[in-house]
């Protein structure tokens, strides 16, 4: 009888082992440029969002600004994937009407001015694969150097008088984007 019973348990034991490494999730590091969203209304109690964007946070970690996103050059806006951003209502982007629905959202930076993009394509990786024909809308903004300095990617909305502006932010760069709506 004792035999039996050592034999069911190291069979448990064996059969609770094989089970849980045949079953072992394997997760990735925390990735060093996080995924944020910004919103607005920014209060997460308000459920009727005009726009939401989906951005990763890279770092500057003492590197220049103007090497990590050269002047000229489409710009993923962010790290890893392009920022795709969703409106949830008629908006107008510069002087462009932009219906509901979700869109890449790339930039060129500039020494004073960024040319800001929204293209049809989605789910894309960098800025590799940006291709103008698929552009939606686009409009040119002033940078502006701000005295504070910011070590990560930042992007919040802000109520303006007829909608509101999307900042975009790294280091000591501000670049405001009107939203009418």
């Amino acid at each position: 009888m004792k035999t039996t019973s050592i034999i069911s348990t190291i069979s448990l034991a064996i059969a609770l082992l094989c089970s849980t490494q045949m079953n072992a999730q394997i997760f990735s590091d925390l990735d060093v440029s996080p995924m944020d969203a910004a919103s607005f209304p920014s209060d997460y109690k308000d459920k009727n969002k005009v726009v939401k964007i989906i951005y990763s946070r890279p770092q500057l970690k003492e590197r220049k600004l103007e090497k990590l996103v050269p002047n000229g050059k489409v710009w993923r806006t962010g790290a890893n994937e392009a920022a795709e951003i969703t409106f949830y209502k008629n908006v107008r982007f510069g002087d462009q009407e932009v219906k509901p629905g979700t869109y890449t959202f790339f930039v060129i930076p500039g020494e004073k001015e960024w040319t800001a993009i929204l293209s049809k394509d989605l789910n894309v990786w960098g800025s590799y694969y940006y291709d103008k024909e698929n552009d939606i809308a686009r409009t040119t903004v002033s940078a502006i150097r701000g005295k504070e300095h910011l070590e990560a990617f930042s992007i919040a909305f802000e109520k303006s008088e007829n909608g509101a502006t999307m900042y975009l932010a790294w280091s000591d760069v501000r670049v405001p984007i009107e939203l009418t709506f």
